[in-house]
């Protein structure tokens, strides 16, 4: 071939391969069990010495030496940046607290919003003709007629949990009727000088199904490096969590289910009906989290559940308190959806709260 189309012809197959090379990767990083063994890989080189720091004059390595040392101390001192931000956290969650409260108001119906409060000024997109304005209040006004009227915003945090997948994987069909009566969620922070820690307090108007009106998940956490790995530091980590007890009405705990089995005797050759009780699948298993003991080692399920459990906590606290109203109407979902293997991930584990055979993944740390 002339060499001008021999070129020609190389180009073209080395896009091809270039392409071909790039969907093979893209599916591979898709791969749950390539990425958990490239962990596994990159986990076991941490610490891991290099052939050229080997091969430094002691006199080099001495100063190295030195030089992590400093960096030990940066690490001390991104400590104490952590712990004053959440000295701030705590400080504006004060300011906000009024806005919460006035939201739950509104939405169990204690507190009717003025007119001039109701206002909203619609997007370019969302404008309508006064025609359609119109139209639009009178089909309203015919629906009103037709309905009682509702009382304050019926099932916001139902809706909520419904509109986001990573809390509607966690939810049962069974567990919807309780959530039904969820009237707040608030996060509240340990008091100055205390541990670090955090709270979700989910509050319930009284119901059929439990007499308990609050129902309470703490988060304790670590903001200081570790003294056996102290490069590890990257800001705090959540090191336990403690749940509440539910006081269900009797007959109405769904986190347990009954099965009735037939055994055959061996001898006689009879027939009987056993029945036992079992855990079932439910959201409300994220109140009653494993004990995490004190030497920290875990089994790999109750790892993967607790993993899940931080991930959550997290999550509620830090997207769905604050910005409750656009995850019921959904317009902040799509903000949610841009790192999409991030939100799949999260959504595996969040299914695997509510159930009881679960992933295997441990964060080194949620926030920030």
């Amino acid at each position: 071939l002339p060499p001008v189309q021999y070129c020609q012809i190389s180009e073209d197959e080395g896009k091809e391969t270039s392409e071909g090379t790039r969907q093979l990767t893209v599916q591979m990083m898709q791969n749950p069990q390539i990425l958990a063994a490239l962990q596994e890989r990159l986990d076991g080189l941490v610490g891991s010495p290099s052939g050229y720091m080997e091969s430094l004059p002691k006199v080099v390595k001495r100063r190295v030496n030195a030089l992590k040392n400093l960096q030990v101390k940066c690490a001390h001192i991104e400590a104490k940046f952590y712990e004053e931000v959440h000295e701030l956290e705590r400080k504006y969650a004060a300011l906000y607290q009024p806005l919460f409260d006035k939201r739950s108001d509104i939405v169990k119906a204690a507190y009717e919003p003025t007119e001039e409060e109701c206002e909203w000024k619609a997007d370019e997109e969302e404008e309508l003709t006064e025609e359609m304005k119109e139209k639009a209040k009178v089909e309203e006004e015919k629906k009103d007629e037709e309905k009682e009227d509702p009382k304050g915003v019926p099932e916001f945090w139902l809706t909520v949990f419904k509109n986001v997948d990573l809390l509607s994987d966690m939810l049962q069909e069974h567990d919807e009727p309780i959530l039904k009566h969820l009237q707040d969620i608030k996060v509240k922070f340990s008091d100055p000088g205390q541990p670090m820690s955090f709270s979700l307090e989910f509050n319930f108007e009284p119901n059929e199904f439990f007499t308990n009106t609050l129902l309470t998940k703490t988060y304790k956490m670590r903001s200081e490096p570790d003294e056996n790995d102290p490069f590890s530091f990257d800001g705090p980590e959540i090191m336990g969590c403690t749940g509440c007890t539910i006081d269900w009405t009797k007959g109405k705990n769904i986190t347990l289910k009954t099965i009735k089995k037939k055994q055959k005797h061996k001898g006689r050759g009879t027939v009987r009906t056993v029945t036992k009780t079992v855990p079932n699948d439910s959201f409300f298993n994220f109140f009653t989290p494993p004990d995490v003991p004190e030497s920290g080692d875990l089994d790999e399920d109750s790892e993967a559940v607790l993993a899940a459990d931080f991930e959550i906590g997290h999550f509620i606290r830090e997207r769905i308190v604050p910005r409750a109203v656009l995850y019921f109407t959904g317009e902040a979902i799509e903000d949610d959806d841009d790192d999409v293997s991030t939100h799949h991930s999260l959504c595996v584990m969040a299914s695997s709260l509510s159930q009881t055979s679960e992933p295997s993944h441990w964060p080194s740390h949620v926030f920030p």
